[in-house]
């Protein structure tokens, strides 16, 4: 029977590139990609086992944490982190006139973010326009001869449009980190641990004293971030990814009893391997 991915769509999207290669990398070799408009729709989708597994972004090296996926994950703390894939980022403008016609540039949120420098450069006055997704914007644009998005050169196959720049992210070295999330528990064996916390208290310290349990256990945080916890100003949760591939550490026994003195609620999002790819 097939397994079932959840990904942000519409097809064609850097999401749907990350779903497929982690599909591999699981060995979900009937795997059908499900599209979703909307990363907290995607992991409810999965957290209300309508699927078995979703993909989504946790994090890009240019503009961080994703914070869409960081408040669902919170929110909804019953999902594992199967496995994360780092994928290159590699934005091209895309369209159906000219460059000197361009006035308006779609994209989602990020990928404008992410090319900002190379818009201000080449198209300055041009307004940006933010879509639900790269593809998305890449839809809009086809037959416009004013219109232009950023997205994947995947979507070159589209009818009436072409490369009009290649590539135009600011950052030589972008790159998103994607997660494949299931609603059943995870392996206990990988190169990185997921854990979010908030603390019992907002004082002077408190967060310290948290974050020595974990550098007491000799472990390195690749990844440490902040999230408001959305109950009152000033409270906040914490993301942190535990680098653990050369330690033997199990994580229930070892760290998660010593951080309960300090924090009010804790999250073990799993134990998985990371691993990252190259494309041209």
């Amino acid at each position: 029977m097939p397994t079932q991915v959840a990904y942000l769509g519409p097809k064609g999207t850097y999401a749907e590139q990350a779903a497929c290669e982690l599909a591999k990398l699981e060995k979900l070799d009937q795997a059908e990609l499900f599209p979703l408009p909307g990363l907290r729709s995607v992991i409810e989708y999965v957290a209300n086992k309508h699927c078995e597994a979703a993909v989504v972004p946790i994090e890009n090296s240019v503009e961080g944490g994703v914070s869409a996926t960081l408040d669902a994950l919170w929110s909804n703390p019953d999902l594992f982190i199967k496995r994360a894939l780092v994928l290159p980022i590699r934005h091209a403008l895309i369209g159906s006139g000219s460059l000197n016609e361009i006035s308006e540039v779609l994209s989602h949120p990020q990928a404008l973010a992410q090319c900002s420098g190379w818009l201000n450069k080449n198209l300055p006055n041009a307004i940006q326009l933010p879509t639900n997704s790269t593809s998305a914007a890449v839809k809009m644009v086809r037959g416009s001869k004013f219109r232009a998005a950023i997205g994947s050169r995947a979507m070159l196959p589209e009818k009436d449009i072409t490369e009009l720049a290649y590539p135009i992210n600011d950052v030589a070295g972008n790159c998103t980190r994607f997660i494949l999330l299931k609603n059943t528990e995870s392996s206990k064996k990988g190169d990185l641990a997921s854990i979010a916390f908030s603390l019992k208290s907002n004082t002077p310290g408190a967060l310290l004293k948290a974050l020595d349990c974990i550098a007491n256990l000799g472990l390195n945080m690749s990844r440490i971030e902040s999230r408001p916890s959305k109950r009152e100003l000033g409270e906040y949760v914490f993301f942190i990814d535990i680098e653990i591939k050369q330690k033997s550490i199990d994580m229930h026994n070892d760290l998660l009893p010593k951080l309960k003195v300090f924090c009010d609620h804790i999250v073990h999002f799993g134990t998985y391997s990371n691993a990252s790819i190259e494309i041209d």
